[in-house]
């Protein structure tokens, strides 16, 4: 089925569709995300192992390690262009066939930066087309999410929003662990076979992913509240242009409401294994173990935050969720600092619960403050600047910060102001007018 012959369909109503319907299509979103996040965060395990020696090696390590993150932040850079092109396509014609051609771009890109010559057999090319490839992934990331979300959220049965949206943002953890399991398998080769050619087996891998992930999306029909607003012509000519004009102010509060959930991952795992790696005598392979345990648990408790947002009241939740963060993100990076693996999953397990819940929560929450019309673009929006500003940049501003001041603590203090600036922003975003509580039900405010 085209885009453009999605309106010849008939509109089911939401409350006609089945749970199997609606277990499909959550299933769906999170198949497609899994994927596209296992390609976007095997380059960051990429780049602050490698990348950085094979792209950029007349730089010191510390340099080639900036540099190397730098091209990382391209690619969030890049997102919110993603988000804008892929929106307007998502509002306009439907959500099915634009979260295929993330799909697709997505692997392209990730296969490219696996068969890419280095900068020892090019030169300045290689680190040009790189980026170029970190381009177009951020470009289809950017434009995946939004799909993901809607895919999931707009099947959902009532009061479930929350809890389905949480298929989507399950992906996230899930392919980072596959990305990290997939580097950790290649820990025993030698530091050379890893150089030469081993870090490219996990971007080549996701041709095979990809496969696998266009035959699912290709399963599912388009979202009953897309249909509806196509055939019932409420459509905008241009979605982005009615978010500026009339929903700015939500934009803006669920950009930083989003902020906690994106970047701490990033100073928890690409910085964090840069430091570990570089700085504290952890090999590469004990810290990927490290990692690894914190994604395990993530990948089981993380739908726990959405459960718990689903059963009581949604700023009560987003409370227990958030202000623990602030204790232990100190405590995971001192419980790294002593160099003893098991302290440091410790450390690493306990700093991820409270996020990862949150994270859970977000795309259900997001998925409700904005009209089916403009929805693709205005979550899009949302969650792409955050990313773009916050997230993409918080592996580089934590090694500039450790590179500056020499302590660890500034980094810290960044990880907490995520955490502050994302628990005012979405405590303000669920006491506004754009809120009207689960599924379109009022909600009381908490005292």
């Amino acid at each position: 089925m085209s885009i453009r012959n999605a309106s010849t369909e008939q509109v089911p109503a939401v409350s006609g569709i089945g749970p199997a319907q609606a277990r499909r299509a959550g299933i769906a979103a999170f198949v497609g995300t899994t994927i596209e996040w296992f390609d976007f965060f095997i380059y960051g395990t990429a780049s602050a192992l490698v990348l950085g020696k094979l792209f950029f090696p007349e730089a010191s390590p510390a340099i080639g390690t900036l540099a190397a993150f730098a091209t990382f932040a391209v690619g969030f850079i890049a997102r919110p262009l993603g988000g804008i092109i892929f929106g307007h396509f998502g509002d306009k014609f439907g959500r099915k066939n634009t979260v295929i051609t993330t799909l697709l771009l997505m692997g392209g890109a990730t296969v490219g930066v696996g068969l890419l010559p280095t900068y020892a057999q090019i030169g300045v090319l290689a680190p040009i087309l790189l980026v170029l490839l970190r381009i177009i992934q951020g470009v289809a990331m950017g434009g995946e999410w939004g799909g993901a979300v809607l895919i999931a959220t707009e099947f959902a049965p009532p009061k479930k929003k929350i809890l389905y949206g949480a298929f989507a943002q399950q992906g996230s953890p899930v392919g980072n662990l596959l990305a990290t399991v997939a580097f950790l398998a290649l820990t025993s080769l030698s530091a050379e076979s890893f150089g030469s050619w081993g870090w490219r087996l996990p971007f080549l891998a996701s041709a095979i992913l990809i496969l696998i992930g266009l035959y699912v999306r290709l399963k599912i029909s388009e979202t009953p509240e897309m249909l509806k607003a196509i055939q019932s012509k409420t459509s905008k000519r241009v979605p982005l242009l009615e978010i500026l004009r009339n929903h700015y102010g939500v934009v803006l509060l669920s950009g930083g409401a989003v902020v906690a959930g994106v970047s701490l991952t990033y100073v928890k795992t690409t910085f964090a294994l840069s430091w570990a790696t570089q700085d504290l005598g952890y090999s590469r392979a004990e810290f990927l173990q490290v990692i690894t345990v914190a994604l395990v648990a993530q990948v089981f408790i993380q739908p726990l935050g959405a459960l718990l947002a689903s059963k009581i009241n949604v700023r009560t939740a987003i409370l227990w969720m958030l202000v623990p963060e602030i204790v232990l993100l100190p405590f995971m990076f001192t419980m790294i600092s002593t160099g003893n693996i098991i302290l440091a999953m410790l450390g690493m397990v306990l700093a991820t619960i409270p996020t990862c819940m949150y994270y859970a929560t977000l795309a259900g929450v997001l998925a409700q403050l904005f009209p089916a019309h403009i929805r693709y673009t205005g979550i899009s929006v949302s969650y792409q600047l955050a990313t773009a500003i916050f997230a993409g940049t918080a592996p580089f501003l934590s090694q500039m910060l450790l590179n500056v001041s020499g302590s660890i603590w500034a980094v810290v203090c960044l990880g907490i102001g995520y955490v502050v600036l994302s628990l005012v922003c979405m405590l303000v975003l669920l006491r506004g007018k754009a809120w009207t509580g689960r599924d379109g039900q009022a909600e009381t405010a908490s005292p």
